[in-house]
């Protein structure tokens, strides 16, 4: 067996279900690419057949992206696993086809409401039609952790003998425990009489916040591939977390043994920012590995610790997983050039069209504070992530605010080279900047989170707004704005997300659950 573990990213499919992280294609790029530089073995970049979209950012990845497995996901239905074939397929030889049919006894019972035979059946029939279109093909039985051991390993089996060249085992609701589930795996590995003919992997959510710590029990019962998200954003509570699991097999290699990944580890934190950025998902300040706190110490015992010798207190190097010295920042009198360097040692890759975008903003904003640090920079990268030519664009805003009387907003945008005002009274400076932009767009959200942070230190510091609105259909939508004026980056965020109601497709009801 291979001491090798093979990471699967799903950040773009299972993560990208929390509600309120759904990403354009333009921002699921950026992710792809810097999952290619983080070296991830297989990136999961979508669920073909629920959209056009989904299905053209799996096809965009499979054609650019170098070095990874692109895999897309399929029910074991004739439609999904065609539409995953054809988007997969610019990738070659690198393409693989991810099928899933539930197989636990509450599932089989009240959601499919089939017998063993018939899940058998369709298990075999859908993996073999995958194998058709692509040598490369993962299985998984949805809900697998609660299916009963002896039918999960005749799945197991049928499915191998089918052409499965992967097994997975979803812990589809976060419901096992590390010793239940590593003791299902040694169990499939020691009942499915094929089972060598397949890498076993495993898949966990973190309803009980036990995602990693199952996967690492699987690894030692002799699972190969761990799939999750960067910053275990996910349906729900989410799922294990890429970058813990690769630096707990790296950190404690005294007790793995020779078990590694193949991660580029001093890409973690990068990663961990651009996701954060480009689903509009913060991370918790005390995150294991990627929070801002992962590596701070405040008590004076620890610093004294910390003085005499690093690792009393610190089990890992920092930069061995991205955390460094800050850059020196750009001015307000550096060049394009100087910026388009930046923004590509920070991972982003942007058409002139939009290096030129974000260059206008870079300068707007050197003229209101000293420096523009390597956060704000990156901050105002989301202006450049929705097309120029597709959305409203913000181009002035006035706002009224006086003790005692009601503020007011005006603005003006513009759209298709046409542009239009807007006026509006609200509750607050925020409110009223909002309602100018209804005015003018003809169509009204409701504000359901509002969260404002500094992006770097100082009084002329950017405020980053990220929120979340309801446009009449139940659907989370995030708008993200940058400006050194919180007022101003609100209006953007807003704007933001009303442009995204405008050129998103339809993602469908269906979710994949694996």
């Amino acid at each position: 067996m291979s001491d090798k573990v093979i990471i699967f990213d799903t950040t773009l499919r299972d993560g990208e279900q929390c509600p309120g992280a759904s990403m354009n294609l333009r921002e699921k790029m950026e992710v792809a690419r810097q999952l290619e530089r983080l070296n991830v073995d297989v990136i999961e970049a979508g669920f073909p057949v629920i959209s056009e979209g989904d299905f053209e950012a799996v096809q965009r990845i499979a054609t650019e992206i170098r070095g990874p497995i692109i895999a897309g996901l399929a029910r074991c239905v004739t439609k999904d696993i065609e539409a995953a074939a054809a988007a997969v397929k610019p990738a070659g030889e690198r393409g693989r086809i991810h099928v899933f049919l539930a197989t636990s006894k509450i599932h089989r019972e009240h959601k499919l409401k089939k017998a063993h035979e018939e899940i058998l059946r369709l298990a075999a029939e859908g993996t073999r039609l995958a194998k058709s279109h692509c040598r490369d093909v993962e299985f998984s039985p949805e809900d697998a952790s609660r299916t009963e051991p002896e039918f999960l390993a005749q799945v197991v089996e049928t499915v191998i003998a089918a052409g499965a060249t992967t097994v997975n085992i979803p812990d589809t609701v976060g419901f096992a425990v590390p010793e239940q589930y590593g003791g299902l795996i040694r169990y499939l590995k020691d009942n499915v009489g094929n089972i060598d003919d397949a890498i076993i992997s495993v898949h966990c959510h973190n309803d009980l916040g036990l995602a990693v710590a199952n996967s690492l029990a699987a690894v030692q019962a002799g699972a190969r591939q761990v799939e999750g998200t960067v910053n275990g954003i996910g349906e729900r509570a989410g799922n294990a977390a890429l970058e813990e699991v690769v630096m707990a097999l790296k950190t404690r290699a005294d007790f793995f043994g020779k078990l590694h990944s193949d991660v580029h580890t001093r890409e973690i934190l990068k990663t961990s920012r651009i996701v954060s950025r480009m689903s509009g998902l913060h991370v918790q300040r005390s995150k294991a590995i990627v929070g801002e706190n992962a590596f701070a110490h405040s008590s004076g015992i620890h610093q004294d610790g910390m003085l005499k010798m690093r690792e009393t207190y610190e089990i890992m190097d920092p930069v061995e997983v991205g955390w460094g010295g800050t850059e020196l920042p750009l001015t307000k009198h550096s060049g394009r050039h100087a910026m388009a360097a930046r923004l590509e040692h920070l991972g982003f890759k942007l058409s002139e069209a939009e290096i030129g975008a974000v260059f206008v903003r870079f300068k707007e904003i050197g003229d209101k504070k000293k420096f523009v640090y390597d956060d704000d920079l990156s901050a105002l990268v989301d202006d450049s992530m929705m097309p120029q030519d597709e959305g409203w664009q913000l181009q002035k805003l006035e706002v009224s605010v006086a003790t005692g009387q009601q503020p007011r907003a005006s603005v003006v945008l513009s759209r298709d080279n046409e542009s239009s005002e807007g006026n509006a009274e609200g509750n607050g400076a925020v409110d009223a900047a909002m309602r100018a932009i209804d005015a003018v767009v003809g169509r009204s959200g409701n504000l359901l989170e509002y969260n404002v942070q500094a992006v770097t230190q100082g009084h002329d510091a950017l405020g980053e707004v990220t929120l979340k609105v309801d446009f009449g259909d139940g659907r989370l939508i995030t708008g993200k704005g940058a400006s050194t004026d919180v007022i101003e980056a609100s209006a953007r965020a807003y704007l933001n997300a009303i442009n995204r109601t405008f050129i998103r497709r339809e993602l469908g009801e269906q979710a994949a659950g694996v």
